[in-house]
């Protein structure tokens, strides 16, 4: 008989940024009693996005923002949807690119991430903001 646990988390962003997410997506993991399964994690917004990323060095992320400031640039004219600002679109285009979920395997009871992985949440905004997470472990 498969197993099902669903927690939801909240995550304060300090804006346009990534935080490491890791440790409270493997405490729901933990807690979930599920011993091999699946730990789906889903992001309830457009404006961010989860990564997988490694977690080794911190450049790697400043290589991704840098990289996505020269794709989706804030305030690049060809964007018409700019109610929140010149880094609304930009935020869409971003979170579309990357995903708004992900999944990793459990195994023994914890998240089978390799040993340089870790779960990110990516803000994408400049300003602040509350973000809700779904993590569901199945198993």
């Amino acid at each position: 008989m498969m197993k099902s646990y669903q927690q939801q988390l909240q995550f304060q962003t300090r804006g346009r940024n990534t935080m490491n997410i890791s440790g409270e997506i493997a405490a729901v993991a933990a807690e979930s009693g599920v011993d091999t399964g699946l730990c789906h994690v889903f992001l309830h917004h457009t404006s961010a996005s989860l990564i997988l990323c490694e977690n080794a060095d911190a450049d790697v992320r400043r290589d991704l923002e840098t990289f996505m400031l020269r794709l989706a640039p804030d305030g690049d004219p060809m964007f018409i949807h700019v109610d929140e600002g010149p880094d609304d679109m930009p935020a869409h285009v971003r979170s579309i690119l990357t995903g708004m979920d992900l999944t990793v395997p459990v195994t023994q009871g914890r998240l089978a991430l390799g040993t340089w992985q870790g779960v990110y949440l990516w803000e994408h905004r400049h300003r602040p903001h509350q973000r809700r997470v779904t993590v569901t472990v199945q198993g």
